[in-house]
C-alpha cells in the first residue's frame, strides 16, 4: 500500500510538471530578450555553479533549492549558507544570498533563500540636462523562495518552490511570484546513479508601476498642466526545464568522482547542454569543473547567434572541516569561476554550515 501511494504520488507531480512544460515552451527563440526577471536564471550558490550546474540530478541540501528542489530533501538536519558573487567583474554588480534548509519529520525538508542584487550608484540623467548627474540612484532585486521536499521512498524524491521577485528603482518598482517543481530520482547499489527533471520560473506576467512612470505636462489648447501616466508593458517570467543525469564513480579511501550532465531548454533564449565533472577527497577537499554550450556562443559578441555571454567553463574548489564527531556536521569555505565573454567573469564566495 504504502508504495502504491508513492507510485501515486510521483504520477501527479510528473502530470503536473509536464502539461506546464508543454505550454511553457509553446513559443519560439525569435522571443530571446522579452523576458522579464532574468535574475531568476542566475545561480548564486558556490558549489553547483563550479560544474556548470550541471548536478541538477544529484545537486543535494540548500543549494537544490535553485537548481532542483527535490534534492534539498537530503538535509541530514539543518544546513545554512552564506554566498556573495561578484557578476560579470567589473560592472559593479553583487549579489548577496543567503539560505537556510531544515529538516522537517523523518522524510521532508523546509528551506528558504534570499538573493539581493545591487548594481551600486549610478548617475541620473534627464532630457533636458543629459550631461549632467542630477544625483544618483540604486536599482535593487530580491528574490525570496520558500520550498518543501520529501523523500517518497529510498530512490523518488521530489519538491515544490513559491518565489516572490521584487524589483526596484526609488520611483517605480514590480513585484511577482513564480513556482518551481523537480524530481530526483536515485538508484544503484550504492545509489551512484541519479536522474532528476525540474521545471521553474512558472508564474504570471509582471509588469512596473509608479511614480516614474508619470510625467507632468501641457495638452494642446489648454493653460494648466495635466499627470500623464504611462503604462507599462507587462512581461512573462523566464521559464525553464531542466532534464539531467549524474553517475558516482566511487573509488577506495573514500575518494569519488562524478559527472554529470543536464539540458536546460530555456522559453526565452537559446537551450543549453551544462557539462561537469567533480572530484572528493573523502568529502573534506572537493574540485570540480564544467562547460556550457549553446548555439552561437562561438559567434562574434556582435553576431545575432551570440545572445548570451554566460557560457563556457567554469570551476571552483571547496575545503571543509568536521564541527564534531557526528557524522555530517562540517564548516566548509567555496569559490567559482564562472567565465564570460566581456568583463572579468564572475566570482563566487561561499562559506557553510552543516549541523
Amino acid at each position: 500500500m504504502k508504495t502504491l501511494y508513492r507510485n501515486l504520488i510521483v504520477i501527479l507531480i510528473v502530470a503536473l510538471i509536464f502539461p506546464l512544460a508543454e505550454s511553457t515552451f509553446a513559443g519560439n527563440k525569435d522571443r530571446s530578450g522579452q523576458a522579464g526577471a532574468t535574475e531568476l536564471l542566475i545561480n548564486p550558490w558556490a558549489r553547483s555553479s563550479g560544474w556548470a550546474s550541471a548536478n541538477m540530478s544529484r545537486v543535494r541540501g540548500l543549494e537544490a533549492i535553485w537548481g532542483n528542489v527535490a534534492g534539498t530533501a537530503f538535509t541530514d538536519k539543518t544546513q545554512l549558507i552564506f554566498s556573495n558573487t561578484q557578476w560579470l567583474k567589473g560592472t559593479g554588480t553583487n549579489i548577496m544570498s543567503f539560505g537556510i534548509s531544515q529538516r522537517v519529520g523523518d522524510a521532508g525538508a523546509l528551506t528558504l533563500a534570499v538573493m539581493s542584487m545591487s548594481f551600486g550608484e549610478i548617475d541620473i540623467r534627464t532630457v533636458d540636462n543629459p550631461d549632467e548627474s542630477q544625483g544618483t540612484y540604486s536599482p535593487n532585486m530580491m528574490n525570496i523562495a520558500i520550498g518543501y521536499s520529501k523523500a517518497f521512498s529510498n530512490s523518488i524524491y521530489a519538491g515544490v518552490v513559491l518565489k516572490i521577485v521584487s524589483e526596484s528603482i526609488a520611483d517605480v518598482s514590480a513585484v511577482g511570484v513564480a513556482i518551481d517543481a523537480g524530481i530526483q530520482y536515485v538508484t544503484g547499489a550504492d545509489e551512484q546513479i541519479s536522474f532528476g527533471i525540474a521545471l521553474k520560473n512558472v508564474g504570471p506576467k509582471m509588469n512596473f508601476s509608479g511614480d516614474g512612470l508619470a510625467v507632468r505636462t501641457i495638452l494642446s489648447g489648454q493653460e494648466t498642466s495635466f499627470t500623464l501616466e504611462q503604462r507599462a508593458m507587462a512581461f512573462e517570467m523566464p521559464a525553464q526545464l531542466n532534464i539531467g543525469a549524474a553517475y558516482d564513480f566511487i573509488f577506495p579511501k573514500d575518494y569519488r568522482l562524478t559527472a554529470a550532465g543536464n539540458f536546460v531548454s530555456n522559453s526565452f533564449s537559446q537551450d543549453q547542454f551544462n557539462f561537469g565533472l567533480e572530484f572528493s577527497l573523502k568529502e573534506y577537499v572537493q574540485l570540480r569543473g564544467g562547460y556550457t554550450y549553446e548555439k552561437g556562443m562561438w559567434e562574434d559578441i556582435t553576431s545575432n547567434e551570440n545572445i548570451n555571454i554566460n557560457n563556457g567553463f567554469s570551476g571552483g574548489m571547496s575545503v571543509q572541516v568536521p564541527l564534531s564527531k557526528e557524522k555530517g556536521s562540517f564548516i566548509g569555505v567555496d569559490y567559482t569561476y564562472r567565465e564570460s565573454h566581456a568583463f572579468s567573469g564572475s566570482h563566487t564566495f561561499g562559506i557553510i554550515f552543516n549541523f
